[in-house]
């Protein structure tokens, strides 16, 4: 089985990495929680806990923790020290065969990289700034951007990278004018498609469990959940 976290670190990459203790420690400058987060890398004290929180705040982050399944204890520990549970994540992931059972509409979406102006705004439309397009830059690919297009319009975004045979899509923004039409549909098939071509065989994606649009779309194309996980901060 694929481990996400080192496919996640592949295909949306942290500025830097530093280790602390027994803890990996993500420099995230402004790309998000994924990339501003200490996973445990190994056996943790408490101490490895507190030098884990000390660098971060060396890197102007706040305490941030992501706990995966299996990691209970730690999950404890962090509670013991005030941190709260923030954002838990469904993993889900499907053959790409899976999500290419139905052809790319030609005209409904397109692989462009690096991204069109346009697509850059539809980014920052959804909150996605020069911070995350930064992330997106580091990976180092394969990986393209996907716009859709609904109505003569653009209708969406999404960022997809492919890292040992898996491909993950980060960064879906749908024009709130152009949803419940099917383009975020047509975006992931075209994601699977272009990742096929370039030869990924798993496709990975990441949502919250609060997002329940999200969780009913990627359910609706055929992927199981496979993963879970959760910030302590």
């Amino acid at each position: 089985m694929t481990d996400f976290l080192a496919l996640t670190d592949a295909t949306w990459p942290a500025a830097g990495l530093h280790a602390a203790g027994a803890f990996t420690l993500r420099e995230g400058r402004g790309g998000g929680q994924r990339v501003s987060s200490a996973t445990a890398a190994g056996k943790w004290t408490e101490a490895d806990i507190d030098r884990a929180i000390a660098t971060l705040a060396a890197l102007g982050q706040p305490p941030l923790f992501l706990v995966r399944a299996g990691e209970e204890t730690l999950d404890a520990a962090l509670a013991a020290r005030g941190l709260k549970v923030k954002d838990p994540v469904n993993v889900y992931e499907a053959p790409v065969a899976t999500l290419t059972t139905e052809p790319a509409h030609p005209m409904a979406a397109f692989a462009i990289w690096p991204p069109l102006a346009i697509m850059r705004d539809l980014w920052a439309e959804g909150g996605i700034g020069p911070e995350r397009l930064a992330v997106m830059e580091r990976a180092p690919g394969p990986k393209t951007a996907i716009m859709g297009r609904v109505n003569d319009r653009a209708s969406g975004i999404a960022f997809v990278a492919i890292h040992e045979r898996a491909a993950m899509l980060h960064a879906l923004y749908i024009v709130p004018e152009q949803r419940r039409q099917g383009s975020a549909v047509k975006i992931m098939r075209k994601a699977a498609h272009w990742a096929q071509d370039a030869g990924a065989e798993r496709f990975f994606v990441l949502v919250t469990e609060a997002n329940a649009a999200a969780n009913t779309l990627y359910a609706s194309l055929g992927m199981q959940i496979v993963g879970h996980y959760h910030y302590r901060s």
